[in-house]
């Protein structure tokens, strides 16, 4: 993947940066502008958090950060590739080799085992499986009994864990996770939590997710707070009396 001549002007610490960004859905009357020239960056090896209220724009910063949307007009870059260069097949093998996901929806194909999932991307990709990793990763996240099962077999942590062993196997420069726990029980999205947490400290990743719930972006290095397509504060080592605090202070 080349590196934009632009980048230099980028902090190449940082696994993700937006600059400029801008996004707008529809025109005119019916215009919305979901961001409204951010500007922000996610370093490398650390668990950020997205926090603000419906509408603020944080799942369309996700989405257009992730390659999953474009901006309407400024830059996103994962390391110091600039995605506006990017053909859009490019885009899908950056997407497939350097970027994992984790959605509210388990996004798992229902009839491969908990195994073939995990490893799809690798295969579509036909990339060999490192199977030394593969094991550091189930390992850490408690699914070498579940390798055979389908998903109709799981509950939905254990589903989840798959989705979030899935977006670990290929060694993502970051994984972006939207809601990961909004599908989940309190138990089941605590233990999700952790092993994005566990991910960051023990695996080397980079986590960037959405949440809504001070309890899961308590488990976060930063949180960044958005408001009408704003980025409007930001707050280190969160603890939820915090950050409760500081949404109070917005919804004021």
């Amino acid at each position: 993947m080349s590196t934009s001549t632009t980048a230099h002007a980028i902090d190449l610490t940082m696994a993700a940066h937006a600059k400029d960004a801008v996004k707008v859905f529809g025109q005119g009357r019916t215009e919305v502008r979901a961001l409204d020239h951010v500007d922000v960056g996610f370093e490398t090896g650390r668990f950020s958090a997205i926090m603000g209220p419906s509408g603020s724009g944080k799942s369309t910063l996700l989405h257009c950060m992730a390659g999953l949307e474009p901006l309407t007009s400024g830059s996103v870059f994962i390391g110091g590739t600039d995605l506006r260069e990017l053909s859009d097949s490019q885009l899908t093998v950056l997407r497939r080799d350097e970027i994992g996901f984790v959605f509210q929806a388990f996004n798992l194909v229902p009839t491969l085992t908990a195994e073939r999932n995990i490893t799809l991307q690798r295969r579509l990709g036909r990339h060999t499986v490192d199977r030394e990793w593969f094991d550091t990763v189930i390992d850490a996240l408690g699914l070498r009994d579940r390798l055979d099962h389908r998903p109709s077999e799981m509950s939905g942590g254990e589903q989840q864990r798959v989705a979030v062993a899935r977006s670990l196997i290929n060694r993502p420069r970051i994984i972006f996770a939207d809601e990961p726990t909004g599908n989940l029980d309190s138990v089941s999205g605590t233990e999700v939590l952790g092993f994005l947490r566990r991910a960051v400290d023990e695996l080397d990743q980079t986590v960037v997710m959405v949440t809504h719930d001070v309890g899961a972006a308590a488990y976060a290095d930063r949180v960044v707070f958005l408001a009408d397509g704003h980025v409007v504060d930001e707050m280190h080592d969160p603890t939820s009396v915090r950050l409760l605090d500081r949404l109070r202070q917005f919804e004021g």
